[in-house]
């Protein structure tokens, strides 16, 4: 029985705990899903979690709020990731993809989320590029102005659902100024004529990820999320939202992982005893807890200052992703080792989970440059 006990902390109300209670009764029926064709598994999934109503938090809309609940969408995103990897990953990038619509859109544009909460549309977050992945002021990708359209060339990579979304919301500088303060945000149809997919690209995780390539791509005015200039602000806002989730994410897989390594251990004999009575692994396990309940404490800390009305919580965030993902990494490798053989075996959990896991500390901010935007905030404050 996996641990719930850090659902009676004082960062929950009782209806996260309801949420996450009846999300785990679902993800038990219906998860995992079978990955052979991972498009169509993630096709699949969005409409399943579109029908069942667990993708109305992924954006503002009516029963919603008019806020994002951060911690409602971490508690997802983790017992999603506790269970099944993929289906993490169709929840988060319907949120994600969203995310500026949801904080910055006009009521035309936001007739997508009915269509995404639904899953009846598949939105994808389209930022990172050849040559400027978390240095996101140093994006080349060019919009301009040409009457009452934008005409937008260039390309991104490593982009969630590439190839697959029927929605991109994509950042593009148009000039207002140098650095940050000269990008924009667009919404652009995947019909939209001069997108197309220049490359799908396969990671050690199977994910739809894709190459995107812009030639002169007209989308109209009314495309502009928020005001030009303003899409480094609005990434950023989305970001603090989402950057906690992507910990929540790692913080399901590694609960799994020590679920898994508790009931190996117990199994197990290994010279004439169960592994439980050996000290180190007895060490293994206590560390593994320590990272999982260390990470949940800074992941709900930075949700639930979000959801308490912090204007940004960089910081929180920040610290809550580099330190779940970093940890989740090494309470994995921790039940690889407690596996033996079988864990690095294709096919078994714990090696699924040790593929899963690498990505999350690259993307959305890699490790490295959250620890410079930890050290910022703390200089900067005092």
């Amino acid at each position: 029985m996996p641990d719930r006990s850090f659902l009676a902390w004082p960062f929950f109300d009782d209806r996260h705990r309801d949420h996450a209670a009846r999300l785990d009764a679902w993800c038990a029926k219906n998860l995992p899903v079978a990955h052979d064709d991972v498009d169509a598994a993630c096709r699949e999934l969005v409409k399943m979690l579109g029908a069942a109503g667990w993708l109305e938090p992924t954006a503002i809309g009516p029963g919603s709020g008019t806020k994002l609940d951060v911690r409602t969408l971490c508690l997802t995103r983790e017992t999603l990731a506790r269970h099944d990897g993929l289906a993490d990953f169709a929840f988060a990038m319907q949120g994600l993809g969203t995310g500026a619509i949801s904080l910055f859109g006009t009521a035309e544009q936001r007739t997508w989320l009915e269509r995404t909460r639904a899953g009846k549309a598949i939105s994808a977050f389209a930022l990172s590029e050849p040559r400027s992945g978390s240095d996101v002021a140093n994006m080349e990708m060019q919009a301009v102005r040409d009457g009452q359209d934008y005409v937008l060339s260039g390309e991104k990579t490593w982009i969630s659902n590439g190839g697959i979304a029927d929605l991109y919301t994509v950042f593009a500088r148009t000039g207002e100024a140098p650095g940050a303060k000269g990008l924009s945000c667009f919404l652009v149809p995947s019909d939209t004529a001069g997108l197309t997919i220049a490359e799908r690209l396969e990671v050690i995780a199977t994910h739809p990820l894709a190459r995107l390539a812009f030639d002169e791509v007209r989308v109209p005015v009314s495309a502009l999320v928020g005001k030009a200039g303003d899409g480094f602000r609005i990434a950023m806002s989305v970001l603090d939202v989402f950057r906690p989730t992507v910990g929540a994410a790692a913080l399901g897989f590694a609960r799994r992982a020590l679920d898994e390594s508790i009931l190996r251990v117990r199994e197990r004999q290994l010279f004439g005893a169960p592994m439980t009575e050996l000290q180190m692994v007895q060490g293994h396990i206590a560390d593994m807890a320590l990272d999982v309940d260390a990470a949940a404490l800074l992941i709900y800390r930075a949700a639930w200052t979000k959801d308490m009305g912090a204007a940004r919580v960089t910081r929180e965030a920040a610290m809550a992703k580099l330190f779940a993902t970093d940890h989740a990494q090494d309470v994995i490798d921790r039940a690889v080792q407690l596996h033996g053989g079988d864990g690095v075996r294709k096919g078994h959990i714990v090696e699924s989970l040790y593929r899963e896991i690498r990505a999350l500390r690259i993307y959305e901010g890699a490790s490295d440059v959250q620890k410079i935007v930890i050290a910022r905030q703390v200089l900067g404050a005092n």
